[in-house]
């Protein structure tokens, strides 16, 4: 008796679900009704290599000045050296920062590590590039020289470590195109959305939208505290000749 019931209701809920399979196999639409116009996407112009700045990119720096700069430290002019078509760090004048201030962004920016190699870890060919002045991805010569991995080049400094090591030997030119997305605050200052980003070291994914645990610090635990939506792109100076070229952001 039991195994009857059992099978009519099978029977039942196989009869049951019949008109739902029979309405979702007759529903068809034309290609018009999944198609939409609007937004027409933005024309934008390639630049002729991939390295090269897009049309709409904000060029911070094109081998000839720092005026797009200024010293975080004074506020003046930078005391950084440009040079063949490159700037290199001038030890113990402090960070430089962008003019203009940045929140969800593209950059490219090509950096190098000094062919005079001296220390090692954390004493070799060290720099950083705070997004936000906040948010730092290493720059540091970890070609072949060991270091805690979240302090490694192309880590988000203390608190990620990269996919891989994608280093060039010093004196070879190393590329980040990094993608970012800002953190997101409420109007009493409490935390929305983490910031994010993906780092792409000389074509190798590194960092995959990697959520970024609040501004970097070198002791403690990172927390958020609300800041503006666009603050300036820092570049460090950590004592070591590291040199850039070649900078430049899209907001997104």
């Amino acid at each position: 008796m039991i195994q009857i019931f059992k099978n009519s209701f099978i029977v039942f809920a196989l009869f049951a679900s019949m008109p739902l399979l029979a309405q979702q196999k007759d529903i068809k639409l034309p290609p018009e009704a999944t198609e939409f116009w609007e937004p027409v996407p933005k024309k934008v112009t390639p630049g002729t290599q991939n390295h090269l700045p897009p049309s709409d990119a904000i060029v911070l720096f094109d081998g000839n000045n720092l005026n797009n700069f200024i010293s975080a430290r004074t506020g003046g002019f930078p005391e950084w050296k440009v040079e063949n078509g490159a700037f290199t760090v001038t030890p113990r004048t402090g960070d430089i920062q962008t003019k203009q201030g940045f929140g969800d962004m593209q950059l490219h920016i090509e950096w190098t590590a000094p062919t005079v190699i001296k220390g090692e870890g954390q004493g070799r060919g060290n720099s950083g590039i705070f997004l936000m002045s906040l948010y730092e991805v290493q720059v540091l010569d970890s070609y072949e020289s060991r270091t805690y991995s979240n302090g490694q080049a192309g880590s988000i400094y203390k608190q990620h470590p990269p996919l891989v090591n994608a280093m060039k030997a010093p004196g070879e030119w190393n590329t980040y195109d990094i993608f970012f997305t800002a953190p997101k605050f409420n109007a009493d200052g409490m935390l929305v959305s983490p910031a994010k980003v993906t780092v792409i070291h000389n074509g190798i994914l590194v960092q995959h939208n990697t959520e970024i645990k609040g501004p970097t610090e070198y002791i403690g635990i990172p927390n958020y505290k609300a800041h503006p939506a666009e603050m300036p792109i820092k570049l460090q100076d950590h004592g070591d000749l590291v040199s850039y070229r070649n900078i430049w952001v899209r907001k997104l």
